[in-house]
């Protein structure tokens, strides 16, 4: 067995940036678990510029943001192994891992932190009919062929789905002298950045259409066309608006999942909406000693908030290595009504709070002009004002202490208000 106080799984912006944090906050036999050939996870592959506004308040591309905490982590001196796969985590943070070097590993942690990332969602998970040939692709999977391997997908292209990556990709294969002839969405807005959606396709003349979706796959040896159609408010398909376009490619950008199986296998909880594990303030899961961040938490929108979460996420592993935290402490459960999807963290307890705690929310829908109103016990904490608001785009709210202290909660929830005119 072989003994660390702290094992991160994941060698993403989440693990590394947790890794980084609990060797800053004095833990010394730290390792860090990657699946892949190398460090930086799918940043590696994200070529384009906009990362680490927030963090380096300059705008990186994926690899060089990656590269800075990559070389931080080597110049701190914290042992990782590359291409190793965890097969199993238990409630008692053993870990079983295998590569072709060492074998089968038993590790023991003192404390786990898990930075698995996301996965895409596939064609089978959205039901589109039609028949089975090449040339159906997930954009991820388009994005690390494209940038990393030097392999072109194809000549004339249609996009389902309108996340971040899809339009990235809508912009990428365009530079690359592939035709994009459309990209469809299901429901009424994008679930992309705004930003993305106007330096990608707009600027491209690229039309999207929502409140679209695939009906039909045309193709026996590659995909020959692809049929859209129209959908009503519950999502089915509307006879007589179906375009119909000749394509090679169809690239699926149709949400992501976080990448649980792990989490599973050791029994952590996990939230029905995000996916994700359950965590309180400390980013630490149902399992003492587990925490997690980053995508296998909830999917992000931009990796300053991945980098952000689990700096936390490494902070507090440190204190509970090192006897500084305990959980026996009041448990405020925190929730999302009236149009606020979910809430980050779940769980709350106002004495592992120093100064404030930020709590991260996806919205239902488009709004505009409302009012994000914090209640506890019913009664209201604080308000935000808000002129616009998207599924999109991940929301934040700053919660101090004093306003945290002021009374004994057990219930904190976050909804949406209308602003009066």
């Amino acid at each position: 067995m072989n003994n660390y106080e702290i094992v991160v799984i994941g060698g993403g912006p989440a693990g590394l940036a947790a890794a980084i944090e609990a060797r800053k906050n004095g833990v010394k036999k730290i390792l860090l678990i990657e699946r892949d050939r190398e460090l930086g996870g799918i940043l590696q592959q994200c070529i384009h510029n906009g990362f680490g506004l927030h963090i380096f308040k300059e705008e990186l591309t994926g690899p060089e943001y990656a590269e800075r905490y990559i070389q931080e982590l080597i110049t701190m001196g914290i042992e990782y192994k590359l291409n190793t796969m965890v097969i199993e985590i238990t409630k008692n943070r053993q870990i079983t891992a295998i590569n072709t070097i060492d074998g089968i590993m038993h590790i023991q942690g003192k404390a786990i932190i898990l930075a698995m990332g996301c996965r895409e969602r596939t064609r089978g998970a959205v039901r589109i009919p039609g028949t089975r040939p090449a040339g159906i692709l997930t954009a991820g999977m388009a994005q690390r062929f494209v940038n990393m391997e030097g392999y072109m997908i194809g000549k004339r292209i249609i996009i389902l789905g309108s996340g971040d990556i899809g339009l990235i990709m809508a912009r990428r294969l365009t530079l690359e002298g592939a035709q994009v002839l459309a990209v469809a969405e299901i429901m009424p807005f994008s679930g992309g950045l705004t930003r993305n959606i106007v330096q990608c396709l707009e600027d491209y003349n690229i039309p999207l259409f929502l409140s679209h979706t695939v009906v039909d796959i045309e193709g026996q040896d590659r995909v020959k066309a692809v049929t859209i159609a129209k959908v009503d408010k519950n999502s089915i398909p509307i006879k007589g608006t179906e375009k119909r376009f000749e394509c090679d490619t169809l690239l699926l950008s149709v949400g992501l999942i976080p990448e649980n199986e792990l989490s599973k296998c050791a029994g952590i909880e996990l939230d029905k909406v995000t996916g994700g594990s359950i965590v309180n303030e400390s980013m630490e899961t149902s399992i003492e000693g587990i925490f997690a961040c980053g995508n296998v938490v909830h999917v992000h929108d931009l990796v300053d908030w991945v980098t952000e979460e689990s700096k936390r996420a490494g902070k507090s592993a440190a204190k509970y290595v090192k006897g500084e935290s305990t959980g026996r402490y009041k448990v405020i459960n925190i929730k999302g009504i009236n149009g606020v999807r979910y809430v980050i963290p779940q769980l709350l307890r106002v004495k592992n709070i120093t100064e404030s705690i930020n709590l991260m929310m996806r919205v239902d829908n488009i709004y505009k002009n409302i009012k994000f109103i914090v209640k506890g016990n019913g009664q209201k904490i604080k308000e935000i004002k808000r002129a616009h608001v998207a599924p999109g785009e991940i929301e934040t709210i700053k919660i101090t202490l004093n306003e945290l202290t002021y009374r004994d909660y057990n219930e904190i929830s976050v909804e949406i208000v209308k602003e009066e005119a």
